[in-house]
């Protein structure tokens, strides 16, 4: 079967809604798994007490809030460029999932930060890079509401969108190139993990969580978006008159 074959709003709403409730369920059981890991199974800091515990929910909030946004740059530029109207929808679907992800990481980072570093926000280089995330988000959301053309509104929000993408590896590499308070990263691809393995079992069940749950967001999302633009097909008509 070609890839394109779910290309088509008609063909993809079906799917979006027959995964949808799969996705919510396997988020539902993994946050339940991983939270009892992090707050129950995993063992007490020595430095930070339990107050590192919110990284459990803090850690993957803030990946995902950088993999929201990659995600949405990437849609985007594949409806800027081959014009294709499903891209466009998945893009603006996903900007408040990812918005949330990152307030989530934001407001997480503000009650880690009290008990450890004794103040709710600095201006450090990476909660001030990933609270211009937040304002990436709100702006490509803010400029597609501004155009009332929907595929004028989808070219300029994507072309903010593909600006921005340059932030993101600035967030995450802002910990090596300054001199931050926050902390370096706990788990690396080329290095081994700084925390016991209880706690990075903790902490990879609540991001696979948090990655379910984004995505079964975005697709019901974009079912809405979907029947909205395509309101004047039969089909649309039918899904609307069921609904």
């Amino acid at each position: 079967m070609a890839w394109t074959t779910y290309a088509a709003p008609q063909r993809f709403y079906p799917l979006a809604g027959r995964l949808i409730p799969w996705l919510y369920g396997l988020a539902a059981l993994l946050a339940a798994a991983g939270l009892w890991i992090g707050l129950v199974a995993a063992p007490t800091d020595h430095q930070q007490g339990d107050a590192y515990r919110i990284i459990f929910v803090h850690v993957p909030a803030a990946w995902m809030s950088m993999i929201c946004y990659l995600a949405l740059a990437f849609w985007a530029a594949v409806g800027l460029i081959f014009n294709t109207r499903l891209a466009s929808m998945l893009a603006l679907a996903l900007a408040p999932t990812g918005a949330w992800m990152t307030f989530l990481a934001l407001w997480t980072g503000a009650l880690w930060g009290k008990p450890t570093w004794g103040t709710w926000w600095v201006w450090d280089a990476r909660l001030t890079s990933e609270l211009i995330l937040l304002f990436l988000y709100i702006g490509f959301m803010s400029l597609h509401a501004a155009i009332d053309d929907e595929r004028r509104a989808d070219r300029a929000a994507a072309l903010l969108a593909l600006v921005g993408v340059v932030n993101v590896p600035i967030i995450y590499f802002s910990v090596r190139w300054w001199n931050t308070l926050h902390q370096g990263a706990s788990v690396s691809l080329t290095a081994a993990p700084s925390m016991a393995a209880t706690m990075l079992a903790g902490m990879v069940v609540m991001a696979l969580a948090a990655w379910a749950w984004c995505i079964a967001a975005a697709f019901a999302r974009l079912r809405v978006i979907i029947l909205e633009r395509e309101h004047g097909t039969r089909w649309a008509q039918r899904e609307l008159a069921a609904a």
